[in-house]
């Protein structure tokens, strides 16, 4: 099909799927306008290496990503309690990592 128009029939783009990826996009949209206007030095944390804030949201998105499969594999859907587990894992990381 090469008419010019764009074929999304490769996945599956519910509300759900598309509010996800939004949600991604918008974070990191916040986080690269946050690094323009105050940009701020690496910090040490627990982990004993600097990391930046973007090392910080990218350690947090992979973590929430295996804390949403453990929930599914120990729990099922809903994810709602994986989402909340993983809000916690996040404000951990940004304060302690």
């Amino acid at each position: 099909m090469n008419d010019g128009s764009l074929n999304l029939d490769w996945m599956a783009w519910t509300w759900p799927t598309a509010v996800f990826f939004l949600t991604i996009f918008v974070i990191l949209a916040i986080m690269t306008l946050w690094a323009a206007l105050a940009p701020q030095p690496p910090r040490v944390g627990i982990l004993r290496f600097a990391t930046t804030p973007g090392d910080r949201l990218f350690v947090s998105l992979l973590g929430a990503a295996f804390i949403c499969l453990a929930w599914l594999a120990a729990f099922g859907p809903p994810l709602w309690g994986g989402l909340a587990v993983s809000l916690v894992y996040a404000a951990a990381v940004f304060r302690w990592v």
